[in-house]
């Protein structure tokens, strides 16, 4: 059996809203259909190995700034990673950590990975609440809670279109990015578990493999049923 390798970037400080729920359904979804798992947690000072599957959760300012100069570190290989279209998804605060920098809402810049080229500006007022945006893999439903505005690049496109929510920035419409086999959102809950299409994506990315199909009716229940109310 083939073994699939995800790699959890700064487990203990970015894992806001219970995000590392987005492995156990990667690794949920793998197993049921025979493959083996292998989770390796990358914390500050553990080089960036091998893998084929890159996770970074959801963090504050405050994680943010803690794992800032480790970040650094591992900024060529996270990079060479997303440009060799490793399979990578980044929730918020990693979403953001992808980016060229971070400007608090009192005008202090953080410098941050520089994989690709978009930006974040801290704002005065809080963007959260339930959300649901467009993707090429069906409606997403999530829940965004972010004060920062991420701004894209001309040459990058969002992974969505919002449908409800505030999105990137609340300006644009858009939600999240999508670059080559890396996915990005600002959507907690954790998103996959209720978003099984999108999961597979990622997963079918990962594995190069044309996936068997699950018996999602209880996720599709709720998937839709969120949808409907938050729509």
């Amino acid at each position: 059996m083939k073994t699939i390798t995800i790699a959890h970037l700064y487990p203990k400080e970015m894992n806001l809203y219970g995000d590392s729920g987005n492995v156990l359904c990667l690794c949920y979804r793998l197993n049921k259909r025979g493959y083996n798992t292998q989770v390796i947690q990358v914390g500050i000072g553990n080089k960036l190995g091998d893998f084929d599957i890159l996770f970074i959760g959801g963090g504050q300012d405050r994680e943010m700034q803690i794992i800032s100069q480790d970040l650094k570190r591992k900024s060529d290989a996270i990079t060479y990673a997303i440009q060799s279209s490793k399979t990578v998804l980044a929730i918020c605060g990693g979403y953001q950590l992808l980016g060229e920098y971070y400007q608090s809402a009192d005008g202090n810049v953080m410098k941050l990975c520089g994989a690709l080229p978009f930006y974040t500006i801290g704002g005065s007022v809080r963007m959260i609440g339930n959300t649901v945006f467009d993707t090429p893999f069906g409606k997403v439903v999530g829940f965004e809670n972010h004060s920062g505005k991420t701004y894209l690049d001309s040459v990058l496109s969002p992974l969505g279109r919002v449908a409800g929510g505030f999105g990137n920035n609340g300006e644009d419409g858009g939600e999240g990015l999508l670059f080559n086999n890396t996915f990005c959102t600002y959507a907690h809950g954790c998103v996959l578990p209720k978003n099984p299409a999108l999961a597979d994506e990622i997963l079918r990315r990962a594995t190069g493999d044309e996936l068997a199909p699950l018996d999602d009716e209880a996720e599709l229940r709720c998937h839709n049923l969120l949808i409907k109310r938050f729509t």
